[in-house]
């Protein structure tokens, strides 16, 4: 099983991804841009997943970037070098919130998984985990079975992905194409929220009539 790591993986979002990942026997470093942070937080989640800082986080085998999208840049620029010739997946999504809804917001490369590999040209840049609930993630008993859209242009890196997916309780890895589809996927998380919001509920994306 891999080690992975969680740069600003605090937030419920993080978290979510984390306890999943520890279930599906992955050891977890949940990163922070205060370690003592993370490692409280860490405490409360289980086994398997210990807290630190993005630095150490950084070193794991893959990481996850899981930051708010305003600092996920700033975030892995320092980490260049740590994080070359691995694989990072980025979960980010540009948002804000208008009223009940909320709004996608456009970057400047159309996505935020875009900005993060220009950042990191010497990683495979994937993108995934964006439209799951975050407490229905957490919660190990909420039964949840849900579909993670994956896109990406390095094809290894996707399948490698996929696999991981797989591997964390109710959740389906399905690779839908390169990183040019980042955007649609990224802003379809807007929809997703709102969704939730309007209907008080916790729905997630299922996609029916695929054979994986």
């Amino acid at each position: 099983m891999s080690t992975v790591g969680i740069l600003g993986g605090t937030g419920p979002a993080g978290r979510g991804v984390a306890v999943r990942l520890a279930a599906g026997g992955h050891d977890v470093v949940l990163g922070s841009r205060e370690a003592q942070r993370a490692s409280d937080v860490a405490a409360s989640l289980g086994e398997r997943i210990r807290g630190a800082g993005n630095d150490e986080a950084a070193g794991a085998d893959i990481v996850v970037v899981a930051t708010p999208w305003d600092s996920a840049v700033a975030t892995v620029t320092p980490l260049r070098e740590a994080l070359a010739g691995k694989v990072v997946i980025s979960m980010v999504n540009a948002l804000m919130k208008e009223g009940r809804e909320m709004l996608p917001l456009y970057p400047p490369r159309g996505a935020m998984a875009a900005h993060i590999a220009a950042a990191l040209p010497d990683s495979a840049v994937v993108g995934a985990f964006h439209h799951l609930p975050a407490g229905l993630m957490q919660d190990l008993e909420s039964g949840l079975a849900a579909d993670v859209v994956i896109v990406g242009d390095d094809a290894l890196a996707c399948q490698g992905v996929a696999e991981l997916v797989n591997s964390m309780p109710g959740l389906r890895g399905v690779v839908a194409g390169s990183l040019s589809l980042a955007s649609a996927v990224e802003a379809f998380t807007a929809v997703c929220i709102s969704v939730n919001i309007r209907h008080r509920a916790h729905s997630y994306v299922t996609l029916s009539g695929l054979s994986l």
